[in-house]
């Protein structure tokens, strides 16, 4: 049987998360790094040298020699990249979030499928081991409470802690819910840039389930958990250490046992712990090989952007209220 030729892989935006893809790219079978391209050509070059690779700072360059590409720039180059790849008809993974409004995120679906290309977005979250077990557990979910915090970085300084960490928290819960968004009420706070460093949300789905969600970049601990309430059972999720413990009810065959503490079941899973990236690129080259849709397609992190912006409009709205309340007194 004749082998697939490989797949011609390359990076656009070599940073502290794009210079991974690159990396990853060179561990999977049947893929071949051909290039990778950043603003910065000593950066380029440092991480071509490293991958032998070509490198250069105009991923124009780089484009009639590939199939697929991860696009890894910050948010306001998202569009404009992207669809550079998708009018040449490669297959693109792009990091989340999408693109910064609604009309960029719609053009780029429309080029994916105008030209037979696979469009994936990096909603990483969903290749965490626990979250993909989590997806095999039968619902109704009726409480989602969710809490992502972090220290201050200087990456992703063009947007809020909404764009950049919540929405994976938001991805997972459109997922899981399954079931339309009916109300937003949601808060922020900027502390050390010009955009929400901190925010709360509480989300009302079209199916009675409730979601509760707090994100930080300013949080001298990391933490990144999810706990999730259904009728008969309590789970939950720590996203770092990839762990599912689920708590529920024993039968009570002893009707006079009044000790409820005895009868609760507590299952903990442990996952081995793969690099969710590794698993992310590989699922998305699967995905390209099969001309099948991918985990997160272009219609699901549309979807996490809107509930992304529609919370950033909500926060901006309160900020510029509470400033012009403070300057009417």
């Amino acid at each position: 049987m004749e082998q697939a030729a490989p797949l011609r892989a390359i990076v656009i935006g070599v940073g502290s998360l794009g210079q991974h893809h690159a990396r990853v790219y060179t561990q999977i079978p049947g893929v071949q790094l051909v290039g990778v391209a950043d603003t910065s050509l000593a950066r380029a070059q440092e991480v071509g040298k490293r991958l032998h690779c070509r490198a250069t700072a105009d991923y124009h360059e780089l484009l009639d020699q590939a199939d697929v590409a991860s696009v890894v720039v910050p948010t306001f180059a998202h569009h404009e990249v992207a669809k550079a790849c998708l009018e040449k008809g490669l297959s693109v993974l792009l990091e989340k979030p999408m693109t910064r409004t609604l009309e960029e995120a719609d053009e780029l679906i429309r080029l994916a499928q105008q030209h037979g290309a696979t469009l994936q977005i990096g909603h990483i979250e969903r290749f965490n081991e626990a979250v993909q077990a989590l997806k095999k557990l039968e619902g109704p979910f009726k409480f989602i409470e969710v809490h992502r915090l972090g220290p201050f970085s200087q990456r992703n300084m063009d947007i809020g802690v909404v764009l950049d960490l919540m929405i994976h928290d938001l991805d997972i819960i459109l997922d899981l819910a399954g079931a339309p968004v009916e109300r937003v009420d949601a808060i922020g706070v900027n502390v050390l840039t010009q955009h929400e460093d901190i925010a709360n949300v509480r989300i009302t789905l079209a199916n009675g389930c409730v979601a509760n969600v707090t994100a930080s970049r300013v949080t001298t601990d990391a933490k990144r958990k999810i706990r999730i309430f259904s009728p008969n059972k309590y789970i939950s999720i720590d996203y770092q250490k990839q762990e599912l413990v689920i708590y529920g009810l024993k039968p009570n065959r002893n009707p006079d046992e009044q000790n409820l503490m005895r009868l609760i079941d507590r299952e903990c899973h442990v996952f081995a712990k793969q690099e969710p990236l590794k698993v992310e690129l590989s699922s998305f080259i699967q995905a390209v090989r099969t001309k099948t849709d991918p985990v997160v397609t272009g219609i699901q992190g549309r979807q996490a952007l809107a509930l992304a912006l529609e919370i950033c409009e909500q926060i901006r709205s309160r900020i510029e209220n509470d400033a012009a309340g403070v300057r009417g007194r």
